[in-house]
């Protein structure tokens, strides 16, 4: 089944571009791994996800590029194309002159509606080149105006368009420190938003891929690029096909559907971050040989401490007993750090997968009492090895992860409406100052839910 991916804003756009190469050279390089009937079966499952065949010329990906500017697309799209292995097809984007001024209301109030004809158009052109639509992988930044205010506009066309169809929005969070002035108002009326009309939300947050770029991948120099590349690896990892058990030859078939069911249990918790293990500079990979057993075992104590790496992890954090994990909240996991989990989804790849004991993650003191943990975990193994890692897992979580930046975005978005400071950009778009408090009620309904798990 097919994925098409809406790259909306700057943001969007440079993720996905960089999405759509990690997994073109990923089922061009895994050719020499596995059987043939493997290679050309990931390889075949792959180009249909994500990929149109063109009568003639590389294969152009199935997605729509909106952005209000047209300077970044036209970047994205040249660059795809001088590359050579896909492109992007033609009439596949929008854009105009005007941007949104890192303004939520302007991309949600005005240019969302003025464009909804002219852009569900290029949509259903990609959806219709689809023999079986998988659903929908909306990426934007939840700090500027075009992705996060008219991300938010067409997330929500797309739900009543196409009510049946699967919806997964990947989005970046700014850094802590701040990217824009008015950034967390932008960030909050994103997300209260999506909450109503999105399956699920995979959460980036732009501190911790910074981190990764500086202390995993020893960038000395970090750019926007570097951090992109490490966003669609991981994203990568997830959306990659992967067999559904041992000597199985059946790919699996929704991807986003697939996730869903097994992540998303209830519509209350749909905040999903990501996990991935190992990651580092391709000239070190040759150096480096990695064990099922050492590799679990790190991302198993990372999602327990919420440990944005494999480095820096507090070990001291534990899983309490049963006894405790059955008591209410209180302060038992909050003053361990622990991180308790409603769903948690593996997913490895490589040499001697079938061979990986991932039993440490099906322990019930991991998880809500709502589910049991033979339910709250799903395991996805591929012996087909993902860019390049001999061995990789992936886990992605539905857990307390976000808990603490979401908080702390709430915090100060309120403390800054308490004094009304720029709350005049916003209103005379059409947002009112109802408008502002709905979305601080939705999200800390939010953080009252994933605070009791």
């Amino acid at each position: 089944m097919s994925i098409v991916t809406v790259q909306l804003g700057q943001c969007g756009n440079q993720v996905g571009q960089e999405l759509f190469d990690v997994l073109s050279q990923d089922w061009q390089d895994g050719q020499g791994q596995g059987s043939r009937v493997q290679r050309e079966a990931h390889s075949s499952c792959s180009r249909e996800r994500f990929f149109n065949q063109e009568p003639s010329g590389p294969p152009s990906a199935r997605a729509v590029l909106i952005d209000m500017e047209p300077k970044v697309i036209c970047q994205t799209m040249a660059t795809a194309a001088k590359r050579g292995r896909w492109q992007y097809g033609d009439g596949s984007h929008f854009c105009q002159k005007q941007g949104c001024g890192n303004n939520w209301a302007n991309g949600f109030c005005v240019h969302g509606p003025r464009y909804e004809e002219a852009v569900g158009d290029v949509v259903r052109r990609q959806v219709e080149r689809c023999d079986r639509l998988a659903g929908f992988l909306s990426m934007m930044s939840v700090a500027g105006g075009t992705g996060s205010g008219m991300g938010t506009y067409i997330t929500q066309c797309l739900r009543d368009a196409y009510p049946h169809a699967f919806l997964l929005n990947q989005v970046t969070w700014p850094y802590g420190t701040g990217e824009v002035i008015v950034q967390n108002y932008n960030s909050v009326l994103t997300l209260s938003h999506l909450y109503q009309s999105s399956d699920a939300i995979l959460v980036h947050e732009n501190d911790t891929v910074h981190k990764i770029c500086a202390q995993l991948m020893n960038i000395k120099h970090i750019s926007f690029k570097d951090m992109n590349e490490v966003i669609a690896h991981q994203l990568g990892s997830v959306l990659q096909p992967v067999s559904p058990s041992p000597g199985a030859t059946e790919l699996g078939t929704n991807p986003i559907g697939d996730l869903m069911s097994s992540l998303v249990c209830h519509p209350e918790y749909k905040l999903l971050s990501i996990k991935n293990i190992p990651q580092m500079s391709h000239a070190n990979q040759a150096y480096s040989i990695f064990t099922w057993a050492g590799l679990l075992k790190h991302l198993r104590q990372m999602l327990i401490a919420n440990a944005k790496m494999e480095e820096g992890i507090d070990w001291q954090v534990r899983a309490p007993s049963l006894g405790l994990r059955a008591a209410p909240k209180a302060s038992h996991n909050t003053a361990l750090g622990f991180n308790t989990s409603l769903a948690n989804l593996l997913i490895l790849r490589g040499k001697d997968v079938h061979s990986a004991d991932a039993g440490g993650f099906s322990s019930p003191a991991l998880y809500s009492s709502w589910l049991p943990a033979e339910s709250a975990l799903s395991i996805w193994r591929s012996a087909q090895p993902f860019n390049r890692y001999e061995k990789s897992a992936t886990l992605v979580s539905n857990s307390q992860a976000l808990l603490r930046p979401l908080d702390a975005m709430v915090g100060r978005a309120w403390n800054m409406f308490a004094s009304r400071a720029y709350v005049h950009q916003y209103t005379k778009f059409g947002l009112s100052e109802e408008d502002f408090l709905d979305s601080f009620t939705a999200l800390e309904q939010v953080l009252s839910s994933y605070s009791h798990l």
